[in-house]
């Protein structure tokens, strides 16, 4: 049975699909079976992934709304499994409100595909709307990135207030994998500032590892390539995998 770990956090722009594809690239380059289910309607992890996202059909979108196989959604790519997304993932949220157990389509489907992998990794948009309630259900943990920049702890406080609603009423089974620096620069006092104040809101659920700001990690996302293909000896690269293998030291 698969480890499903949704990555999360209502803010955009803390490197939560950088996070989910380069650590699926990096736990499978140390022999895991990981898949990444894209839940984000803008598919940046699918393409990051090289996946196209115009073409992945069936998706995720298809699973959850027309009841789609999701073993033959499943895309392999050369650094990980893909479920992928496409923008009709946008829509989902008002089509899902006539359904059963809307909170519970996506958890439905990873089930079908948990015993094939060890890892698998929900992208989430950077919401707190049915899509992503779906994510908390379907997760055994989370994996919060925070950026290390001003007001990084800003609106955490309302994923909290969702995650304590969603153990409650619908997954009390739900943890903290951890939360993970992203944009980390040593030379700044804010960085260093901000990576103290994350750890006393969160003692003892930081990862050791940091993600280092990293231009190579920002441009590896256009060529359609997780870091440790476009640029393996690069500080993002080396840092995504000693990520990978903290939490296979822990898992």
């Amino acid at each position: 049975m698969a480890k499903i770990i949704a990555v999360v956090n209502q803010k955009g722009g803390v490197g939560k699909t950088t996070t989910t594809v380069n650590i699926t690239a990096a736990l499978h380059e140390l022999g895991k079976r990981v898949l990444l289910c894209d839940f984000d309607p803008q598919a940046n992890a699918t393409s990051g992934m090289g996946v196209d996202k115009n073409t992945a059909s069936p998706n995720i979108y298809d699973v959850l709304v027309s009841e789609a196989d999701p073993v033959k959604a499943v895309v392999s790519t050369r650094y990980g499994d893909v479920l992928p997304s496409n923008k009709a993932l946008a829509g989902a949220g008002v089509e899902m409100i006539g359904i059963d157990n809307r909170e519970k389509l996506l958890q439905r489907a990873l089930e079908a595909l948990s015993d094939r992998y060890d890892f698998i990794f929900v992208d989430c948009p950077p919401s707190l709307e049915l899509l992503t309630v779906n994510a908390l259900c379907a997760a055994g943990s989370l994996l919060v990135p925070v950026q290390c920049e001003y007001f990084a702890l800003e609106g955490l406080s309302d994923l909290l207030s969702t995650v304590r609603l969603v153990k409650r009423k619908l997954n009390p089974g739900l943890t903290m994998e951890g939360v993970l620096l992203t944009m980390f620069d040593s030379r700044t006092n804010l960085s260093l500032q901000v990576a103290e104040e994350v750890k006393r809101h969160f003692p003892g659920q930081v990862y050791a590892t940091v993600i280092p700001r990293n231009v190579r990690l920002s441009e590896a996302p256009s060529h359609g390539k997780p870091i440790s293909a476009y640029d393996p000896y690069s500080r993002g690269a080396e840092a995504y995998k000693l990520l990978a293998e903290e939490m296979c030291g822990a898992g």
